[in-house]
């Protein structure tokens, strides 16, 4: 796109371009002057900066800045800027950092794929990080972040940590819990259980140490990022995982659902025979309220599907659970001494309880056995079904 087009999207979309910025003096006027050139419609968001940034900043009449007393963190600064851009009358926003790693002239990348999707996406700019000059822990801490986003979202990004995005400022959430650098994971996250649409695309990066400055901490912040997937993780298997499933199988008939989420989900007959087997094999097991989080886990160790096998793995649901525990109670009946005829005793906790070793060998061989009839009937029957043309 030549820049006329560029200044054209920007202005027809109602795009400005948000920095956020703490100590930062040696890049931020190169920053500021490199977006001017593509958009007049910028917001510096300065956080309490205590060296020049204020008297820079005072250079830029033509632009909005908002001066915070004291730093609070990154992630303060963009809500803050998210907030004073939409009250400005903008649809998106696309942030740069003020370090200097980003190059305003790739603000044309974002814009044409914004156009190219024609609807409301998150872009994330994808930086190569294979690079020379890329420090070792951020190339670790962007696959850390790519795998654990998979894992709450199902989405493949090959960065998740880059500042340099374009957001929907009407999709994403109004509320947020996080103040500091793992406010740019939160988000995407929560906007991706939204059903928003997250893309990666191609940006340059440059990683200057005579100009760089961090303010990344890696043991604090690292630990906080860790604390916030451990929460993300758990709102995944409890809530948003159940959510989508419900939701798939209310909004479309038996038929398309099996022919949509199950036939045509991901994964081979026999990888899909497979996480059925595996669902099968942990619902029957004793685990209580433990079997979501354990049939997700070892879906994603084993690289089968996590729908299918959560699906699966509600085989006991609680009306059925008396008669598995019965079932369970008499398989296991001939490895264990004593008494073995648990029909004509009084069924209650105690009984379990009384014969709990009785209990988990039986429960592994109805686990085992189910597992098994569950996982052969499920590949025979997904061939039969699949198109001759496959």
């Amino acid at each position: 796109m030549i820049l006329s087009e560029v200044q054209n999207v920007i202005k027809e979309k109602k795009i400005c371009v948000l920095i956020p910025t703490y100590n930062n003096e040696k890049t931020l006027r190169r920053v500021i002057d490199g977006v001017l050139e593509y958009a007049k419609n910028i917001i510096v968001v300065n956080d309490g900066s205590t060296d020049s940034t204020s008297d820079i900043l005072k250079n830029y009449s033509q632009i909005t800045v908002i001066h915070l007393p004291e730093n609070k963190g990154k992630g303060n600064g963009l809500k803050i800027g998210f907030r004073k851009a939409i009250t400005l009358g903008f649809n998106y926003a696309i942030t740069i950092d003020s370090d200097g790693q980003h190059y305003p002239d790739d603000i044309p990348v974002f814009t044409e794929a914004l156009l190219d999707e024609n609807q409301d996406v998150l872009l994330i700019g994808n930086r190569n990080m294979s690079q020379d000059g890329i420090p070792k822990k951020s190339s670790f801490g962007n696959r850390f972040s790519n795998f654990w986003f998979w894992f709450e979202t199902g989405i493949h990004l090959e960065d998740t940590q880059s500042g340099y995005r374009l957001y929907p400022l009407q999709k994403i959430p109004k509320k947020y819990f996080t103040p500091k650098f793992e406010f740019e994971i939160e988000i995407i996250v929560r906007t991706a259980w939204r059903r928003i649409p997250i893309k990666n695309v191609p940006i340059k990066v440059l990683y200057d140490p005579a100009e760089r400055v961090t303010h990344f901490r890696p043991f604090k912040d690292f630990t906080r990022i860790s604390i916030l997937n451990i929460i993300l993780v758990i709102i995944t298997l409890f809530f948003i995982i159940p959510r989508n499933f419900i939701h798939n199988f209310r909004k479309k008939s038996l038929k398309r659902f099996i022919q949509e989420d199950i036939l045509e989900s991901e994964g081979t007959p026999r990888v899909k025979a497979f996480s059925i087997a595996l669902g099968v094999f942990v619902g029957f097991l004793p685990f209580g309220g433990y079997h979501t989080i354990l049939v997700i886990s070892l879906s994603v160790l084993f690289k089968l599907n996590k729908v299918l096998a959560f699906v699966a793995s509600n085989v006991s649901l609680p009306p059925f659970i008396p008669l598995i525990i019965a079932v369970s109670l008499f398989l296991g009946a001939p490895f264990v001494a004593g008494e073995g005829d648990i029909f004509n005793q009084e069924f209650n906790f105690d009984l379990v309880k009384n014969n709990l070793l009785q209990y988990v060998i039986g429960s592994l061989i109805l686990a085992t056995s189910m597992s098994f009839i569950s996982g052969a009937f499920t590949f025979f029957f997904l061939n039969k079904m699949r198109p001759k043309n496959n």
